[in-house]
């Protein structure tokens, strides 16, 4: 699963380098330490043009009374049939941009956190659906997101089973394309990056507190028996 991820860029960085037509939010606040509920940038094609806005992070179900169901992930291999996603991943996909992620790995000393990366420092772009209701106490429409995730590639395997679908580039046009409305055809669109120049390094507990949130929880840490480095 994908439980914390980075956003800590200018909205402008995201803009360009997934070619969105247009800035429809405001900037967020710098984030290396996204958690569920936050508000996230997301890429959508809206009103014509795909735009750059602001989502809720945790998608919500159009029929559930209040906000606290939610659904911060989906999984590829399943997306298509499940009936929470379907009509979603018919006509509501998105892009949701990200510096990296996190995945937590059990060890004799407890469970260690790991950043995850291009080594290139790119942004990910990854795989996201959206859906639109009321808010129960304020009547305004809330669009929240969730992110698809798949069987973790390359380094990652070797700290967690899962991680985010970050769509290869060539992808990312068909994804955003609202002329396709197959449930089917887009989940064949969910193909794990190539993961050759991607980086994965230990990173300091404080990240489990989603009040600490600053660069320095990205940076290495060395953990007994754990590696700085793999791949």
């Amino acid at each position: 699963m994908c439980g914390r991820f980075g956003q800590a860029r200018e909205p402008e960085e995201y803009w360009d380098y997934i070619g969105a037509e247009e800035i429809a939010t405001e900037p967020l606040s710098p984030s290396w330490n996204v958690a569920p509920t936050d508000p996230v940038y997301a890429v959508r094609h809206r009103k014509g043009a795909i735009r750059l806005e602001t989502m809720r992070w945790g998608m919500i179900p159009h029929w559930t009374p209040d906000l606290k169901t939610f659904h911060i992930n989906a999984r590829s291999e399943t997306v298509a049939q499940n009936g929470l996603f379907r009509k979603s991943l018919a006509n509501r996909r998105c892009l949701i941009p990200a510096d990296g992620f996190y995945e937590w790995t059990a060890r004799s000393e407890g469970h260690i956190p790991y950043w995850s990366y291009r080594s290139d420092r790119r942004p990910l772009a990854f795989a996201g659906l959206w859906s639109v209701r009321r808010h129960p106490a304020t009547g305004e429409w809330l669009v929240s997101c969730a992110i698809i995730t798949g069987e973790s590639q390359g380094p990652i395997s070797a700290v967690h089973h899962r991680m985010p679908i970050a769509l290869m580039p060539q992808y990312w046009d068909p994804w955003l394309d609202p002329n396709l409305d197959d449930p089917l055809t887009a989940q064949t669109l969910l193909i794990s990056p190539d993961t050759a120049g991607w980086a994965i390094h230990p990173v300091s507990r404080r990240v489990n507190k989603v009040a600490n949130n600053d660069p320095s929880l990205i940076e290495p840490v060395t953990f007994p028996a754990a590696p700085t480095l793999l791949g």
